[in-house]
């Protein structure tokens, strides 16, 4: 497995939940992907949430958590997370990291699923209400 998400859990509205998304023994050295991470909502699509370019280049938000999540790097244990803060029923979902090689993967404020080479297994995060 390349990269390992976690994190995720049940949490009530207004909560907070901090995801990892790990890539174990350096098999990919996050430091050189854009890393985003993604969620997918039961009967819905994957949705682009937030994404860091590479070598902690330009961040870009979704409008659906922009204020209200942050995405962060720690290059030293090679991880990469995700700070959700004011949690709402509507964030439940399965949530996902990927890599992508090249800066495509969030350039522009876009964050294209195809641009993603790399992908975690994902976290569940159920937001009661």
């Amino acid at each position: 497995v390349q990269l390992q998400a976690s994190g995720g859990g049940l949490v009530q509205a207004g909560g907070s939940l901090r995801l990892s998304c790990a890539a174990p023994g350096f098999t990919l050295d996050l430091d050189y992907y854009a890393i985003g991470w993604f969620r997918q909502a039961p009967g819905k699509g994957r949705e682009g949430l937030a994404c860091n370019n590479i070598m902690g280049g330009q961040t870009y938000y979704s409008d659906s958590v922009k204020g209200r999540f942050t995405i962060s790097r720690d290059n030293a244990k090679n991880t990469v997370y995700l700070q959700m803060n004011s949690l709402q029923p509507d964030d439940t979902a399965v949530y996902y990291c990927a890599a992508a090689e090249t800066g495509y993967g969030c350039y522009e404020g876009k964050q294209e699923l195809y641009e993603y080479d790399h992908w975690g297994q994902g976290t569940l995060v159920t937001v009661s209400s």
